[in-house]
This record gives C-alpha cells, sequence and structure tokens, in this order.
C-alpha cells in the first residue's frame, strides 16, 4: 500500500488487490467458526438436537442449526457476512477482470452466475429455514446451481501461468463436488430412515463445503497476487490520469506469459486447420466472436434435446404396443408395430438416403417426429399406437443418417449425443416419477409436460434448420477403412443392436438396477427413490473415459463388463448394485467407439436393419423369461434371463477386435469444441441428477392414519401394471383412490414394470412422496414375477421374498413382512396366486402360503392378496387350504361374490370391510379391511365365529371407524369410483368385554 499527497488535490492510495482476497476469506471463515464457537459455548445441547434425536448421539451442529436459530450466533454471523458482501463482490469484479476477453463471452456469464450466486447466499443467510422454509431450501439450492457454472467456468478462464489458482481451484472443486455424495447420503440417512447421529456425520460434510466454497474463491488472491493487481484510491477528477497513475493490470513478466500461451494456442489451431487429420470431426476456427460461441452453445444444446426426443419416441413404442398384450394376456397382434424400427432399410434406396442426408431432408424428418410428440393428445390407445409407430419410423431413420453422418461435426459428434440424450431422458424419468414428461402414456392428468417438450422441440428444429452449414470431410468413414465395410459389417450390426437394447433394458431408468438388488427390510442396499442418482453418475463417468482415453486397448476392459454383469445378476443390496453401476460404466464407455466402429461399414441400410432386428429379438427374449406361460414355445424361455444376459455379453463382445487383441469399441474423434461441451453437459447433468434426488426426497410424515384407535385400514388392489383402460399411466389415480380410503397397509400387485415392454417404471414413486409409505417393491425383475408391492404407514421390521412353487405355470412372487403396529409386531402377506389354468400351481402355492401364516402362530397375522378361488371351496382349491392350514379367518366368508382378491387375518378385530369398484384404472376392485390392534397386554383375543360377526351400522361405531361417506353408489361416487357388491361397507361390533 502506497500514498502520494500532493497540493490541493486528495491523497492517492495503491492498494495491493490480493488484500481484499484476504479480506474475503478471513470476514467468511471468521462468520462461520464464530458462529460455531458461540453456538457451541452457549447453545451445545440445543443445536446439536433435531427431529431425530440429541445429545449424545448427535454431537456436532449442522451450518444451518449453527447460523440460524440462536441469539448471539445468528447476529454475529450475519453482521461479519454483511461486512463481507463488499470483498465478495470486489472479487467477482477482479476475477473478471483478469479473464475478460473480447473474443469470449464465458468471463461475462462466469462473473453474471458470480454475483447472483452472492445474492442467493445472502437469500438463505438471512432468510433461515425457520423463517420460511422454502424459500430458505430454494436459494440454498440455487446457490448450489450456480456453484457450476462459477467453479467450472473459473477453471476455464484461468490462464495457464496462474498455476496455483489453477491447481487449488481444480481441487476445490473437486472436493466440493465430491462431498456432496456423502452429505446426501448421511442426510437420507437421517432423514428418511431417522437413524441418530447421522445428522452428525451430515454435518461434517456440510461444513466441509462452506470450507471447500470459500477455499475455491480464496484462489482469486493467488491470481490478482500474481498479475500484481492494484486498485488507485483518491485521483482527483479535475485532470487526466498522468502516466503513473495507470496501475498496470499485470507485470511485464505475466503480459509477455499470456502472449507467449495466446501464441501457442494459435499456432495449435492453425496445425488443426491445416492437417488432414480423419480422426477430428469438425473444422476448428481460431476464437470466434461471442455470438459465433453462443450460436454454438446453442446449436449444442438444441442437438442434445433432439437427441432426448429420439430416446423418448424410441422408448414409448413398447409400452404404448404392450398395453393391448397385457389385456390380451397373449401375442395381440400389435407387437408387429415394433417393426417399425426396422425404418433405416428404406435407407437401401439411393435418392431417399441422399435426401435424408439434405439440410431439408433432415429437417423434414424431426418435423415428421413431432408426430409421436402430439399422440399424447389422442384418445384412442390403438391412434396413439399408430402414432407411435409412425414416428418411431422417422425417428429411426433420422438416427442411422446422423450415426453414419460424414458432414457438419461427424460420427463422434453424434455419438456424444446419442449417450448424452439417453442420460437426460433418464434423468426426466427420474424427476417425473419414473415417467418420461414427454411419453403420450401420460398427459397433464397423469404426469405429462407434453405441450412443454412440443415447445421446446420446435425451437430445435427451428434452430437446426436455420443454422449455417458446414463443409463435409475430406474423407468418408467408408474410404477410411476399407477392410471394415467389406468384412465386418454383420458383426458390427449385431453389436449395435445389443448394446441399444442392454442400455434399454438396464439403464433407461436410474432404479431398474436397485430393483434388481433389492431384498427388503432391514434395508442393505440402495433405495429405488433415493439413490438413483448413483446410476446417471456412473453412466457420465463411462460417458466421460473415451474422451479422457485415446483408446481403451486392453481387452480386459470387456472382462470388467463380465464381471459386473455377473455381480449385477448374481449378488444382491450394495454388492449387487455396485455390479450394476459398473457396468453401466462399461455400456456407456463402449457405447461412442460401437456407434463409430459400425458407422465405417458403409452398408447403412442392411446393417441397421439387422441391428434393429436384433433389439427385436431380445425384446421378445427378454419378456419371454416372465410372459412364458401366454405365448408359444414360452417354456424355452421359462426364467432364464441368465441366458438372455449371456447373449447380451455375447453380442457386445462383437465390438470388440480380438484378433488383434485390442479394443477399438472405444475410440472416440471429437473436436475440443465438441469435448469441452460433452464435458460440461456431463457436469450439468448429474449435478441436475443430484438436485432432482434432493426434491424428491419424501418428505411426508410416515404415520398411521388413527392411532388414537390402534385402528388399521389395510387394502389389496391389482393394478394391472400401471396402464388404466385408455392406455395412460395410472400412479396418480392410485394415489387418489388410496389418500381418500385413508389406507395405513396396501398391497398392490402386477407392479414390476422395470421391463422395456413396461416402460422401466416404478409404480411406487408418486405413492411414496406424496402420501408418505414406507415401501418393499418385492422381487426384482430378474425374480421372473409380476411383482408386488408393500405400501405401509407402519415401520416394516423385517421383509422376506418368496417365490412360490410353480411347476406350470407363471412364478408367483409373495412379500412376507412384519410391521409394528402401535407397539405389536404384525405379520403381513402379499402375494399373486397362480392361474386358473395351472391347478397344481395355485394348491402347491396355497400350501406355502398357509405355513407362511401359520409359522407365526398365534401372533397376528394379515393377508392382502390374490387367490384364484372361490369362497368356501374344498380341497384342492386354495381356499380351504390357506384358512385352515394357515389358521387365519376370512373377512366376511358370506361374502360370496369373490374369485380372485382375498383379505385373512388372525389376531386383529375387525371392524369394517368395503369393496370399491376399480373405476377405469384397472380390471380389479379394491378390497379394504378394517382392524383394531388389541394392545399386548389386552390377553387372548376372542375370534369365536359368532364373535366375529356381530354385524351392525357405521352409526353405532366411533365416527373414525367410519368409510369415506362421498363414495356411496347414491351420491355418484367419486372419480368412477364407489362402494359396490354391498352398496356400503359393511360394520362389525366388537366382541363384548373387549379391552382395548
Amino acid at each position: 500500500m502506497s500514498s502520494r499527497p500532493e497540493a490541493g488535490r486528495p491523497a492517492r492510495v495503491l492498494l495491493d488487490a490480493f488484500y481484499i482476497a484476504r479480506a474475503h476469506t478471513i470476514l467468511a471463515y471468521a462468520a462461520f467458526l464464530g458462529a460455531l464457537f458461540i453456538g457451541c459455548a452457549l447453545h451445545y445441547k440445543k443445536i446439536v438436537k433435531n427431529g431425530i434425536a440429541g445429545y449424545p448421539e448427535e454431537w456436532f451442529p449442522s451450518v444451518s442449526a449453527t447460523i440460524g436459530d440462536w441469539y448471539p450466533e445468528r447476529n454475529v454471523f450475519q453482521i461479519l457476512i454483511a461486512l463481507n458482501s463488499g470483498p465478495r463482490l470486489a472479487l467477482v469484479l477482479m476475477q473478471y477482470y483478469l479473464h475478460r476477453n473480447s473474443n469470449s463471452w464465458l468471463p461475462g456469464l462466469v462473473m453474471v452466475a458470480g454475483v447472483i450466486r452472492t445474492l442467493s447466499c445472502g437469500g438463505w443467510v438471512y432468510i433461515t429455514s425457520t423463517d420460511d422454509h422454502d424459500a430458505h431450501d430454494v436459494l440454498m439450492i440455487g446457490y448450489i446451481v450456480l456453484n457450476l457454472p462459477w467453479m467450472f467456468g473459473s477453471i476455464a478462464n484461468t490462464p495457464a501461468q496462474y498455476t496455483h489458482a489453477l491447481r487449488r481451484r481444480r481441487q476445490m472443486a473437486t472436493a466440493f463436488f465430491v462431498a456432496m455424495i456423502p452429505m446426501i447420503y448421511f442426510f437420507i440417512q437421517h432423514k428418511v430412515h431417522r437413524i441418530p447421529g447421522a445428522y452428525t456425520k451430515y454435518s461434517f460434510f456440510e461444513w466441509g463445503l462452506i470450507f471447500f466454497d470459500v477455499m475455491f474463491d480464496s484462489a482469486v488472491e493467488l491470481e490478482v497476487k500474481a498479475a500484481n493487481l492494484q486498485i488507485a484510491m483518491g485521483v482527483s477528477l479535475d485532470r487526466s490520469p498522468e502516466p503513473n497513475d495507470i496501475v498496470p493490470a499485470q507485470t511485464a513478466d505475466a503480459l509477455a506469459a499470456r502472449v507467449t500461451s495466446v501464441s501457442s494456442e494459435v499456432e495449435k489451431v492453425t496445425q488443426v486447420i491445416t492437417r488432414a487429420d480423419s480422426s477430428e470431426a469438425a473444422v476448428v476456427s481460431p476464437a470466434g466472436s461471442s455470438l459465433d460461441q453462443l450460436r454454438s452453445s446453442a446449436n449444442f444444446l438444441s442437438d442434445l434435446y433432439l437427441s432426448f426426443i429420439y430416446w423418448s419416441i424410441f422408448t414409448s413404442l413398447t409400452p404404448t404396443f404392450f398395453y393391448f398384450s397385457v389385456w390380451e394376456l397373449a401375442i395381440a397382434g400389435h407387437e408387429l408395430s415394433l417393426l417399425s424400427v426396422l425404418s433405416p432399410v428404406l435407407l437401401g434406396v439411393r435418392p431417399f438416403q441422399r435426401w435424408c442426408r439434405t439440410r431439408a431432408g433432415r429437417t423434414a424428418l424431426h418435423v415428421l417426429s413431432l408426430v409421436g410428440l402430439g399422440a399424447y393428445k389422442l384418445e384412442s390407445p390403438l391412434h396413439r399406437l399408430f402414432a407411435v409407430a409412425f414416428a418411431t419410423m422417422v425417428v429411426n431413420v433420422g438416427a442411422a443418417v446422423d450415426w453414419t453422418d460424414t458432414t457438419d461435426k461427424g460420427v463422434g459428434y453424434h455419438s456424444m449425443l446419442m449417450g448424452l440424450g439417453f442420460l437426460l431422458s433418464s434423468i426426466a424419468k427420474h424427476a417425473n416419477h419414473s415417467n418420461n414428461p414427454v411419453w403420450p402414456i401420460v398427459n397433464e392428468q397423469s404426469g405429462g409436460y407434453n405441450k412443454t417438450g412440443l415447445l421446446l422441440a420446435v425451437l430445435a428444429i427451428c434452430n437446426y434448420a436455420i443454422r449455417a452449414s458446414t463443409p463435409p470431410k475430406a474423407k468418408t468413414p467408408a474410404v477410411q477403412s476399407t477392410h471394415e465395410s467389406t468384412g465386418s459389417w454383420l458383426r458390427n450390426a449385431i453389436s449395435l443392436g445389443t448394446l441399444i437394447f442392454t442400455l434399454h433394458c438396464l439403464i433407461a431408468d436410474p432404479s431398474t438396477l436397485i430393483a434388481w438388488s433389492w431384498t427388503g427390510y432391514p434395508i442393505k442396499g440402495p433405495v429405488p427413490h433415493l439413490h438413483g442418482s448413483l446410476t446417471h453418475v456412473a453412466q457420465a463417468l463411462g460417458l466421460c473415459l473415451p474422451l479422457l482415453l485415446p483408446s481403451l486397448s486392453n481387452p480386459l476392459w470387456f472382462a470388467c463388463g463380465c464381471a459386473s454383469a455377473y455381480a449385477l445378476y448374481a449378488l444382491s443390496d450394495w454388492p449387487g448394485y455396485a455390479g450394476g453401476l459398473g457396468f453401466a460404466v462399461f455400456l456407456m464407455s463402449i457405447t461412442p467407439g460401437v456407434l463409430q466402429r459400425t458407422a465405417r461399414t458403409g452398408h447403412v441400410a442392411k446393417t441397421y436393419f439387422v441391428a434393429w432386428f436384433v433389439v427385436i429379438v431380445f425384446y421378445f427374449a427378454s419378456v419371454f423369461t416372465v410372459a412364458y406361460a401366454f405365448v408359444p414355445g414360452g417354456v424355452y424361455f421359462r426364467e432364464r434371463t441368465d441366458l438372455v444376459l449371456l447373449a447380451q455379453m455375447a453380442g457386445i463382445a462383437l465390438a470388440f477386435d480380438w484378433s488383434r487383441g485390442k479394443v477399438s469399441a472405444s475410440r472416440v474423434s471429437v473436436t475440443r469444441p465438441v469435448r469441452s461441451a460433452s464435458f460440461a453437459a456431463l457436469s450439468l447433468l448429474c449435478m441436475l441428477s443430484l438436485l432432482v434426488t434432493m426434491y424428491r426426497w419424501p418428505m411426508a410424515v410416515v404415520q398411521p392414519h388413527r392411532p388414537g384407535s390402534r385402528l388399521v385400514r389395510a387394502g389389496i388392489w391389482t393394478v394391472h401394471f400401471g396402464i388404466d383402460n385408455e392406455g395412460r399411466d395410472s400412479q396418480r389415480r392410485m394415489r387418489d383412490l388410496i389418500r381418500d380410503m385413508e389406507l395405513d397397509v396396501v398391497g398392490l400387485l402386477e407392479t414390476d414394470l422395470h421391463r422395456t415392454v413396461f416402460g422401466n417404471r416404478d409404480l411406487t414413486r408418486v405413492m411414496v412422496e406424496e402420501l408418505g409409505f414406507y415401501v418393499d417393491i418385492g422381487p426384482g425383475p430378474n425374480k421372473h414375477t409380476w411383482g408386488a408391492v408393500l405400501l405401509s404407514k407402519f415401520p416394516i421390521i423385517n421383509s422376506t421374498h418368496h417365490l412360490l412353487p410353480s411347476p406350470d405355470g407363471e412364478l408367483a412372487p409373495a412379500i412376507e413382512a412384519v410391521l409394528d403396529m402401535y407397539g405389536t409386531p404384525v405379520t403381513v402377506v402379499v402375494a399373486h396366486n397362480g392361474q386358473e389354468e395351472t391347478p397344481l400351481d395355485r394348491e402347491l402355492q396355497a400350501i406355502e402360503l398357509a405355513r407362511i401364516m401359520s409359522k407365526s402362530y398365534p401372533d397376528p397375522v394379515l393377508y392382502l392378496g390374490y387367490v384364484v378361488t372361490q369362497p368356501l371351496a374344498q380341497r384342492p382349491a386354495p381356499y380351504e387350504i390357506m384358512v385352515t392350514d394357515g389358521r387365519v379367518h376370512d373377512i366376511d366368508e358370506t361374502d360370496w361374490d369373490r374369485w380372485c382378491e382375498y383379505i385373512f387375518y388372525r389376531g386383529l378385530y375387525r371392524t369394517a370391510y368395503a369393496r370399491v369398484s376399480r373405476s377405469t384404472i384397472t380390471d380389479t376392485e379394491m378390497q379394504i379391511g378394517q382392524f383394531v390392534v388389541p394392545r399386548p397386554e389386552s390377553g387372548a383375543i376372542v375370534d369365536d365365529h359368532d364373535s366375529r360377526y356381530l354385524r351392525t351400522w357405521k352409526e353405532e361405531l366411533p365416527p373414525d371407524h367410519w368409510f369415506p361417506m362421498e363414495y356411496y353408489h347414491e351420491t355418484g361416487g367419486v372419480r368412477g369410483h364407489f362402494y359396490h357388491v354391498f352398496d356400503t361397507p359393511l360394520y362389525y361390533k366388537l366382541p363384548e368385554g373387549v379391552a382395548l
């Protein structure tokens, strides 16, 4: 610091700019650490206490509790942060001053992000969660999101000669985002699983984010010190600055270094332009104008969105046509629509192929694909199928054109877009309760954002149509490799088709891998709606590998993929899911290389025809492993997922060049701008997925509806794979009825939708998030059942998954769970019995279910299931076996008009029984039983026949025993639901003398 007084003029002060950056660091740490010290000294046990536990289980406070809850630490913190606001904004401006460049808009974007980030920081600091929880959370999430452009943009802008600043920024940014993963994990342990002590572990990582964030910003001090940046204060305004008054932004050495760096970059760019390197995918020009860079970014985002639209339309085809298959329970003929994926064979017509490769032709294909997005407006499922099949034909022709592109940015560019679009479609499902928001099976009422998707698609197509053209490459892929164009097109086609199916089958939805590894309670593995982001991170990491490595040149990489696939299939819980994550990395890493190698064959029509034919074969083979009872020859596919997975690995193996002992499938050629854009997109998509997980955390309190009366209201419902009569997703309609009936325990059947033909969906997402349930999703897709789900308002102590004996027909699932109902362990069994055509299966399954229920006698049992039998039917029919051998009671044996849904119980007092019509949601009604759970000290339960059938009117019972009045038939019901068969719920008295 220096000053130079001058007569009649104010003193001029020169301040080294690094002092301002240092002041920011000191004030920031002083604010947080000061609040932590004062809080621990004055209110230690109060700030470590949370809604789950207190001291000594929780012994370290969170950031929010430290800075926002108590006086005086809150006020000390806010005063110091207020003092820090000036240095913080100055830090942002100084960084922009050092990084500004007339040829790039990135420094300006980073500055804007830094200013907004500072304002959002002030927002969550001064608006605490106690003041306004939503505003606090929105501002906090906004701050974290803005750290992406701030941190990555700052790293990108840092000149190479500022090595210390660059190293600190990279280290702190890496630590910041890596620390978020365990922080989110421990928050889930605290918030969802309510584990004492988990919040303390969460708090350490939360404080770590503060430390890393401030340390990242402190790198500005190193940068301005190296640049010798100074700030002049007190210069008179009545004269022009003298030469000595102008403070250099950088020393001569720093300027020389920057000039040398720029000259080096220009020389590199010139070399790239002049060399005829066939691996480059676009012509690269020196640093262009800001407008050019903005156009380039807009083009990339438009292409990424169009890739997302491709995957959205393609993945919507199978659930659209399989609607007809599940209604027919057989091959219905609509499966022929799957042949629409073979449309690339049309590219064998040379004039048509040439037209498709023109800008006008490709634009026309994009426009025609909008038919698939607009199909949601069609009321008829058949009409929707026609529209989606047509759109699939169009987009597959377009995909074949793009994936063999010899102009624009080339195959490498489109191969990266293919992977990025696939990842984006998976994130969109993760954000929208496992449904793609632009699928035709969803609309505004069922969770769709179809109009928004259409609008964005139109904007992306307009961008594509009007953007400037780039010249074709000097060498086409076909010319580069005569050997591959003549000798290996078949194996490349098989490997591509196998890869496409495997991607769709296993990682099109982030929770599919979790469903494969799920074993029940106590939870020993990932949870579908909370850990799906890990799948996305694995996918992103896999897509990074071909960008970072010029070639995965060792065949051991394929061995790693095989080992991961085996772990996914053979192991459970976290080990099995870890295998799935490794497989996701493997699949995404080879995707760009497989596309590039296939493009070099030069035989577009027959190559892509065979590739998509392989996809069709795998579709049928994979669904026949569970649908074998309904198709000719299905017995040969029965429960053979292992063989299907083995065939998948064999097909993928063809992408590897074993003759030369190296893996050429992973090589990807893209330009530096494309590589940078891909890295940025992958980072943003990963962060978007993590933010979605945070936003979708189930926040509803999980507690029974009537704890004071010790009531349990339980329902059983066969939901027909989550597709209603109109072919729409039925999650929200199911939610509405379950909510209105105030069910505490729900058994759902036909729920395993983690297959390509069902759209890889999870029917529990909406209900778990919005209604508050513990959930056991039952046996996964690798167990070859149609699925069973248990939703419970009571804690699930433990659960066991059963595969019931099925020698002749379909494999039947069962969930045996012990619930903590008001302190009493109650065994709940949810099961799906066999079909009428397989009497031996039904008999053996009934015997096994009776054994499960009887083994806990005389403890309470509640059975909610699908049993194909008539009431009171004698052996070998399932009814007598289950009631007699299982030592349970029918909820009402006089209800003779039943066929497949039954509620049995033991050790509970039944007070009501209702049958509710299905409306148009499914093909089966909902049955509901209401029970009182006796206190453990109440003694032996009175359950003789006469005591169990003391019928009464609802008016003789307390109002909390009444079912909703709106659902009586004479009032018209609600949304098409009403009490039927009896036209009213049946009510029962408690036996006399029973003390509850």
